[in-house]
């Protein structure tokens, strides 16, 4: 529901779609039959309920049923009319009622136009979380940008979310660049004096020296032994180069509009005894096994086959592992939140299905609900960190915003070089997070500078453009919208490009609250460019400023109701809603 109380208007005409058919399937003796609803056809209504089912059943005509239960629903209320075709029943929701309860709610909510009732769900959402190894590259780049995307969404529909960044400072590769960093002397000068770039030499060196040097891997292993059994010396050398990592790694993510509200050390549930209480448990399991000195789970019952049924959980010299620590972790997760969600790469899978098992064995009953992403990849092959062939997040944000700025000049000469790089940030930003958000996450994308910086189309300066066409008319107008706008909506917004729009500004909070509850971040993204779209059909076909008396009012409300329904869409994806470009 709204935050100001009142029912979205399309969940309304909804609610009383399924009330009109359940009484109808009643009336004509079908008792008991759920109602599902589709979205039909463009031009054919805007909600339809299929008979094909329930003609299965009854062995009768689905054609026959479909006009039996439309002769009894009358138009009424949200419901402007009713037909029955090839065996759906189409409704057409009133375009005066809608018209006034949407424009009634944009106005009035301003920037929470679309936002949800609270729901009293305490969501812990973690996004990121990689190595403090080296600077986030664009292969990972998606992880951020789905779960902060995903994030502001869960906020909007009233979700109590809070996201956390999972800090690996106790594995082998922090303790391979730990050791470069303490053993190695380095000349190579990095590309930015910021914590992630400047250990990425060491790192790399270290961890090449560790495949071809014996005695420099039995160091590493043994610096990994003292940060697992709490050697101060170690534990804090690596804390200070972990977070000086980190802080770089932040500094990126912030020029994106992303920010982490916590974070949870490793190290952490090292030292304060979380993980030997789970070796423990795991110890005492039917399914745990013991080989020279390594304990693992025989998982096989649980769905796992072939090699993947081992899961090690200690090595034979105690330390335990990534995933045994990822097992506390999640343990202390559940401990504050309602809901856990973990935004993961495809490569995980496997992990998430023994980690579950490993929950279901330790005795707990919660499982976290994983967002999968497919990886980003550039045109020429994979990316690697250990080799150095990667396009990093700092690239491709000064690329973005270097080509942004070239778009800018050539439009807007009329600017100051000031005012032209500050929209060209705005609109580079953009691109790059909208790029990535707008495909299913399920979904690999191939690195394309140029559809990444796509000016036109599917792109965030295309939502963006008409968030400030939006507010430029509404700056020529020289008018306040009067009190009786959402009234004089209703009766003058007549023809098809002004219903138009005014069905998709409506649908905001609909799609916000689907969004939410299925974790699809790409919806709205995709629900932004048919608002954009729409907005821009109705500037190039209906006449605004030029339009006299209540018309004009009326249309200028509609403008005023699509800048928030923009703007607040372009928030949620993260984006700025410039109001010039």
């Amino acid at each position: 529901m709204p935050a100001n109380g009142d029912l979205d208007p399309l969940e309304a005409f909804r609610n009383q779609v399924k009330e009109a058919l359940e009484a109808a399937l009643e009336a004509i003796g079908i008792d008991e039959e759920p109602v599902v609803l589709e979205k039909p056809p463009q031009g054919m209504g805007d909600l339809a309920f299929p008979c094909f089912q329930l003609a299965r059943r009854l062995r009768r005509n689905p054609v026959d049923i479909a006009e039996a239960v439309a002769s009894k629903i009358a138009a009424q209320g949200m419901i402007d009319s009713v037909k029955a075709k090839g065996g759906y029943v189409n409704l057409n929701v009133n375009s005066e009622s809608l018209a006034r309860a949407a424009i009634s709610q944009a106005l009035s909510a301003k920037d929470r136009f679309g936002a949800g009732s609270a729901k009293g769900v305490r969501v812990l959402l973690e996004h990121t979380s990689v190595n403090p190894t080296g600077p986030i590259h664009i292969g990972r780049a998606r992880n951020p940008i789905i779960g902060d995307t995903l994030a502001r969404i869960m906020r909007k529909a009233g979700y109590d979310v809070v996201t956390e960044f999972y800090v690996n400072d106790v594995g082998r590769q922090v303790a391979t660049m730990t050791w470069g960093a303490k053993n190695l002397t380095i000349n190579e000068k990095p590309e930015r004096d910021k914590g992630d770039h400047r250990y990425v030499p060491f790192y790399r060196e270290a961890h090449r020296r560790c495949d071809e040097e014996p005695e420099v891997l039995e160091e590493v292993d043994a610096l990994l032994y003292k940060l697992e059994h709490g050697d101060s010396e170690a534990v804090g050398m690596n804390r200070r180069i972990s977070e000086t990592v980190l802080e770089g790694m932040m500094e990126s993510l912030h020029q994106i509009n992303i920010r982490i509200d916590g974070f949870t050390w490793e190290s952490r549930l090292v030292e304060d005894g979380s993980v030997d209480k789970v070796i423990s448990k795991l110890k005492l399991s039917d399914f745990c096994r013991e080989s020279e000195g390594a304990h693992h789970l025989e998982l096989e019952s649980f769905g796992i086959t072939g090699r993947d049924t081992r899961w090690v959980f200690t090595r034979s010299d105690g330390t335990s592992l990534y995933t045994t620590r990822d097992l506390a972790y999640h343990l202390d997760k559940f401990t504050r939140s309602d809901v856990a969600i973990n935004v993961l790469g495809e490569d995980q899978k496997l992990g998430m299905q023994q980690l579950a098992a490993a929950l279901e064995i330790i005795g707990s009953d919660r499982k976290p609900e994983t967002v999968f992403y497919a990886f980003v990849s550039l045109p020429e092959g994979r990316m690697s960190t250990r080799k150095g062939t990667v396009v990093s997040l700092d690239d491709l944000i000064d690329e973005a915003i270097e080509r942004a700025y070239e778009e800018v000049r050539k439009r807007r000469t009329d600017l100051t070089e000031k005012r032209m790089k500050e929209i060209a940030r705005i609109v580079g930003l953009g691109a790059l997070r909208y790029n990535i958000a707008r495909i299913q996450a399920e979904k690999q994308i191939v690195f394309k500078w140029e559809e990444a910086l796509n000016f036109e189309g599917s792109s965030a300066p295309f939502l963006q453009y008409a968030h400030a066409r939006a507010c430029s008319i509404l700056r020529k107008s020289g008018s306040r919208l009067r009190e009786d706008s959402a009234e004089i909506c209703s009766r003058k917004l007549v023809n098809h490009h002004e219903r138009e729009l005014i069905k998709l500004v409506a649908a905001l909070p609909s799609v916000v609250g689907e969004c939410a509850d299925t974790r699809r971040v790409h919806a709205l993204a995709a629900y932004g460019q048919d608002l954009a779209g729409q907005f821009n059909q109705f500037y190039r076909y209906v006449p605004v400023l030029k339009a006299e008396g209540d018309t004009r009012d009326a249309r200028l409300a509609l403008v005023e109701a699509s800048k928030w329904a923009l703007r607040n869409t372009l928030d949620c994806l993260g984006l700025e809603a410039p109001e010039e470009m």
